[in-house]
């Protein structure tokens, strides 16, 4: 074999493996990934005006704007049927980053199980048990009466879910608890 043909020998298997590594031959179909439901948005425009809050309870979504403009939405799930939400005009009172309900929470066990997923301060405990409040991480209250917004499971988008509260994306609350103030205008309509 001579230089001219070894040297051409080297250049095709040079050019097999290139060919090999980008060949334009289809790649095998990935399965496609199950995209998850947007629960909320968030495009502050940093403009002027005051923050305003709407929650529409038939949609179970709340729209925030700035001086008029939309700057953001989420779902929300709102109180359920024998604890609804009621409709009207509010205010933010108070603003807690760190709260637990005085009137709900759950019964565990000493191993750590629930034993009751929807009780209150004063219900009876067995042997062993304990009473564990309900976290309301980022709580902006809205009444006397213990009514406010705040972090919270939404297990179907669209559906109320709450005892009265508007629970909202853990992802969106610490960006809203951050825009609003007390005083801050919170409107709850159908």
């Amino acid at each position: 074999m001579n230089f001219s043909t070894s040297y051409c020998f080297s250049a095709l298997v040079a050019a097999a493996g290139v060919l090999t590594l980008n060949s334009c031959a289809p790649m095998p179909p990935r399965a496609p990934s199950k995209a998850d439901r947007v629960m909320y948005q968030w495009y502050e425009d940093r403009g002027p005006g005051k923050v305003t809050i709407t929650i529409d309870l038939s949609e179970q979504v709340a729209t925030v704007k700035r001086g008029g403009r939309e700057v953001g939405w989420s779902y929300v799930a709102t109180g359920k049927e024998g604890r609804s939400t009621r409709p009207g005009s509010y205010y933010i009172q108070e603003k807690i980053v760190d709260k637990h309900s005085n009137r709900y929470g759950w019964i565990e066990n000493e191993y750590g199980e629930v034993t009751d997923g929807d009780a209150s301060p004063g219900d009876r405990l067995q042997p062993g048990e304990r009473y564990v409040a309900a976290p309301m991480p980022y709580w902006m209250r809205l009444t006397s009466y213990g009514i406010g917004m705040h972090i919270g499971n939404i297990p179907s988008p669209g559906d109320p879910a709450s005892h009265g509260c508007i629970r909202m994306p853990k992802r969106f609350v610490p960006t809203l608890f951050d825009k609003v103030d007390v005083g801050t205008p919170v409107k709850i309509t159908y």
